[in-house]
């Protein structure tokens, strides 16, 4: 069992200079000059920031899909990655069931309003224990573990390496850092925002809620954060 329930996320790969790589995009569409020229002839960070600003919000994403970040990411469930690969534009590889056998009780998570009730936990824990002794007894008596694997639970803790570019990254914060999404998804995608900002800080004011960026709440149901949009 994981008895830490928070997502473990590192960023191991991104573009050495990413501003201007996303200024070079934007600036290209509006100069005369070669994108290369654009790229070692700018260094004013307050000048490339307000472009960027402009041509985001107007609408042209394509500027920032030049941008490809790689996540690693460990000690989620499988619940939560059902969830991650739905998005577009994304590559994954993931702990493979088919080849990865379990031995003895595999990890899993516990949803934290479950592990609030005493009660409902040891339930919980105890299940588990169950469904381990089974995948046990079906691999010992032979049973390929692609098969056995059939009896796992969406709790069963797995990794992932997740590649997507900039304009998906921030289309899945504006999405999933909401407060109606899954908690665990929550979690893991603050993870992801919190390490791509800790060294690309000018990306804090796009890796937010999508209601942050709009002024206003659409979903249809809104926490009260923000105003809900007037239809």
């Amino acid at each position: 069992m994981e008895e830490n329930n928070k997502p473990v996320v590192h960023l191991i790969s991104k573009p050495e200079n990413m501003l201007k790589t996303v200024y070079t995009a934007c600036r290209t569409c509006y100069s005369a000059d070669t994108p290369y020229n654009i790229y070692n002839s700018t260094d004013d960070e307050e000048k490339m920031l307000k472009l960027i600003e402009r041509v985001i919000s107007s609408g042209h994403y394509s500027t920032i899909e030049h941008i490809q970040v790689t996540f690693a990411i460990s000690n989620v469930s499988r619940a939560c990655t059902h969830q991650l690969v739905r998005h577009r534009h994304m590559s994954f590889s993931q702990k493979s069931q088919r080849y990865v056998k379990e031995k003895g009780q595999f990890d899993y998570l516990i949803p934290p309003t479950i592990a609030r009730n005493e009660e409902l936990k040891a339930k919980f824990v105890n299940f588990m224990g169950e469904i381990s002794k089974l995948y046990c007894e079906f691999t010992e008596a032979g049973i390929p573990a692609e098969d056995a694997r059939a009896v796992l639970p969406n709790a069963a803790s797995t990794s992932v390496v997740a590649s997507l570019n900039l304009r998906e990254m921030i289309h899945i914060a504006n999405l999933r850092l909401c407060t109606r999404a899954q908690y665990e998804i929550r979690c893991m995608v603050k993870a992801m925002c919190d390490e791509l900002v800790a060294q690309e800080p000018w990306l804090k004011p796009y890796l937010v809620p999508k209601c942050e960026r709009l002024g206003y709440c659409d979903e249809d149901k809104s926490c009260g954060r923000m105003p809900v949009r007037q239809v």
